[in-house]
């Protein structure tokens, strides 16, 4: 497996539980699902959308206190965060514009 596969997978896993961490949220998932103007029963079917992901990721990194809270949650640095957003299709680290 390439190296590049090997982080974007990674990095898909990660985004993957940062979207259970919002979910299970009641004050960040209304916030999310506002941000991007999707409905909860859509969801699953945006995560299959290319640069949702990323898009969580940029959610995540767009508020400290959530990014610290969900490394601390994930057992990762805040950074970590960062290179796998950027390891997404689409996904770059650009968390001051809306998602």
């Amino acid at each position: 497996m390439q190296k590049n596969q090997k982080l974007q997978e990674n990095a898909e896993s990660l985004a993957i539980q940062a979207l259970g961490f919002v979910a299970s949220d009641p004050e960040l998932l209304p916030r999310f699902l506002a941000i991007t103007g999707i409905e909860a029963q859509q969801i699953r079917r945006a995560a299959l959308e290319p640069g949702f992901l990323a898009g969580v990721m940029q959610f995540v990194l767009a508020h400290e206190p959530t990014l610290l809270r969900f490394a601390e949650v994930a057992g990762i640095a805040p950074d970590e965060i960062a290179r796998a957003a950027r390891a997404l299709p689409l996904g770059d680290t650009n968390h001051e514009r809306s998602i």
